[in-house]
């Protein structure tokens, strides 16, 4: 009788071995980050639903971490290089999608305006294709709208071949190097994050 009570008090929940652990880990580890990258690219589409996902994912990951896993520091490192990552991988992803897969189109630069807005980007650029159906877009600093091009200027934009992103400014001379520094920092964060939640599944604690 003491032996059967014994061992019904001491196994209210098996725990997982060291094989299970470790996948089960490994993929938190590669998902949370995936789906932050995911939701980081959409936001350069649609704004309000790359916001969604990011939150989202953040949110659980934050509360399978720290409270089923009870590893209080990894979720706090998860969070932050979470939100981190959202501010460097729109950019990075965009930047890059345009730097491979962009349409170079010569353009010519109409106005540059700074409209010191008190929310998003202040500088715009409108730019007109010089070939083609010599179409105008309005673009900002997400496009690299930085005051680098003055009106008169002609300018090669590369143009999204889906049609779904806006154009893209070429960058200034000061500004080199600066998509690389961007996929630098996004990759840093990524394995940061991988990192960090694969070292919480690990070091899990069952209460």
């Amino acid at each position: 009788m003491e032996a059967g009570g014994g061992s019904g008090t001491g196994s209210s929940r098996p725990a997982l071995s060291g094989v299970r652990k470790a996948v089960g880990s490994a993929l938190w580890a590669v998902l949370v980050p995936a789906l932050l990258l995911v939701g980081s690219a959409v936001g350069q589409w649609v704004t309000w639903l790359g916001v969604v996902v990011c939150m989202a994912t953040i949110a659980v990951a934050a509360s399978v971490i720290g409270g089923f896993w009870h590893r209080a520091g990894a979720a706090t490192l998860v969070s932050f290089g979470g939100f981190a990552l959202m501010l460097f991988a729109g950019p990075a992803v965009y930047e890059g999608y345009m730097a491979t897969a962009g349409e170079p189109v010569d353009a010519v630069v109409t106005q540059v305006a700074d409209r010191d807005q008190r929310r998003g980007p202040d500088m715009f650029c409108t730019v007109r294709e010089l070939g083609g159906d010599r179409k105008t877009y309005e673009v900002s600093q997400q496009e690299n709208c930085f005051g680098q091009a003055e009106p008169g200027d002609r300018v090669e934009i590369r143009k999204d071949p889906l049609g779904l992103l806006d154009p893209r400014l070429p960058d200034s001379p000061d500004q080199r190097n600066t998509t690389e520094i961007t996929l630098a920092v996004t990759a840093g964060l990524t394995l940061l994050l991988a990192g960090g939640t694969f070292y919480g599944g690990q070091r899990r604690r069952s209460r």
